[in-house]
């Protein structure tokens, strides 16, 4: 059996066309401008007049909280929300109940991922200041990488966030980066400068005071530490989740070989003056920060400073979120809307179309080494979403497929919104924004998806 995708608009590594595209086997086969590939008798035919075919989304940063946190997520009821968005490949977090800081805890986690994920997959392994064993009986080391289908690197967490992983202390910092392989990412705020301002804070309870405590010097002075040593030992580095101009800025010149970094749709989005207006809703760590920040993100985007866009999605209750500074956790949901707010962003003209499929999922793709992924390609898996680029909706948590039940952009109208989303060559997930704009799971937990292979 094959599927025959009629005159879309497609964006392929030739460009962008209209024309046909053909999947058999999980792989696409065939792509031709003018639609003139021929129906074969079995073929399935997909009419997407109208519509943009774009690759899948890969999510480079999300936090399904499985083990540990099933109120929040679990993997999922997180994959399904991810297809809905049109991300078909995510890259989860370590940081969870247990954290998974050895082989035998990943292990459960990746069976835990084939019974229950619609989606690719991969996983990264936590780093804890003494178990650099288990790291390298995962990722190997500078001279020996692994390469283990579903593991995409190390995780460091250099400031305290969420969970219970902290490396911070530059000898155990040094030690991970001499004596690993493949990709190490990091959160990078400076504990010791977290903990002296806290004094300054602790009394208050405006929101504000979050991204005025976590700033953005807190940020860089983590990620000069992290740039530094992956220079020093020639090692792959992936800064988490960049929120500040002064960051970007001085990050300038410095990515693209061994050093790459992303940014969220809620940095290139929400200001001080949405997180006055929205609440705790919007409190995250690195925090949103202040319009010059969000001008300098994208424009470090545009130039390639930025690689690529991730979500950091971190479902947390509403209940909890209405606990108000600073007892309200930090980190909200994002995999659904990610897209939208993209494509959002393109026609209104602040970017191209292109250029979100380049962040969203060929960079992506490229930065963590992926085989057969992230461009729309003869002979590349057939992950694939079809979207509607005119058709306008509002974001409302009722229509959330997240396990806690809302959306930091509820009340936005967006475009983009996926149609039909197609995982290895099969259709996993279908909407129609007049008759059901919540959607409609096509398949059962762990028909599809696969394990991500990153080569190191």
């Amino acid at each position: 059996m094959a599927t025959l995708i009629k005159d879309a608009t497609i964006i392929s590594n030739q460009g962008t066309f209209v024309g046909d595209l053909k999947i058999v086997d999980g792989v696409i086969s065939k792509l031709a401008s003018g639609g003139d590939l021929t129906i074969a008798v079995d073929d399935t035919v997909i009419n997407a007049e109208g519509l943009h075919l774009l690759p899948g989304i890969i999510d480079p940063q999300v936090h399904f909280r499985d083990p540990g946190s099933p109120d929040k997520e679990t993997l999922g009821t997180g994959s399904i929300a991810a297809v809905s968005g049109g991300v078909t490949s995510f890259l989860d977090m370590p940081n969870n109940n247990p954290a998974i800081i050895s082989w035998a805890l990943m292990k459960k986690k990746l069976e835990t991922a084939a019974k229950n994920c619609v989606n690719n997959h991969g996983f990264f392994i936590g780093a804890t200041p003494n178990n650099l064993s288990d790291l390298q009986q995962i990722v190997g080391t500078r001279e020996s990488p692994k390469s283990i289908p579903g593991i995409c690197g190390t995780k460091i967490f250099m400031g305290s966030s969420t969970g219970d992983l902290l490396v911070h202390q530059k000898n155990h910092l040094t030690n991970i980066f001499q004596n690993t392989g493949g990709l190490i990412a990091v959160h990078a705020e400076s504990e010791k400068r977290l903990n002296d301002r806290w004094p300054e804070f602790q009394n208050r309870t405006d929101i504000a005071a979050h991204a005025e405590w976590r700033d953005s010097e807190t940020a860089l002075e983590a990620t000069r530490l992290a740039v530094e040593l992956a220079q020093e030992f020639n090692h792959r580095l992936h800064v988490l989740h960049l929120t500040s101009g002064l960051e970007a800025n001085w990050l300038n010149g410095k990515t693209g070989d061994i050093i790459t970094t992303e940014t969220l749709p809620q940095h290139l989005t929400f200001t001080d003056e949405d997180v006055e207006r929205i609440g705790t809703r919007l409190k995250m760590n690195p925090p949103i920060r202040y319009s010059e920040d969000r001008d300098v993100l994208w424009q470090r985007l545009k130039d390639g400073t930025i690689q690529c866009i991730a979500t950091d999605h971190a479902p947390h209750t509403l209940e909890s979120k209405k606990l108000g500074w600073p007892k309200s956790p930090s980190g909200m949901p994002g995999v659904e809307t990610s897209l939208p707010v993209m494509l959002t962003h393109a026609m209104n003209g602040k970017c191209s179309v292109e250029d979100v499929v380049k962040w969203m999922s060929t960079n992506v793709a490229k930065c963590y080494q992926m085989q057969k992924k992230g461009e729309i390609k003869q002979g590349n898996d057939a992950d694939l979403v079809l979207v509607d680029l005119f058709k306008e909706n509002e974001v409302q948590d009722k229509n959330v497929w997240t396990k806690v039940g809302w959306s930091p952009f509820s009340g936005r109208n967006l475009v983009g919104w996926p149609q039909l989303t197609i995982v290895n060559g099969t259709p996993v997930f279908k909407r129609d924004l007049e008759l059901d704009p919540k959607g409609e799971l096509l398949v059962q937990m762990g028909q599809t998806g696969s394990r991500l292979i990153c080569s190191n």
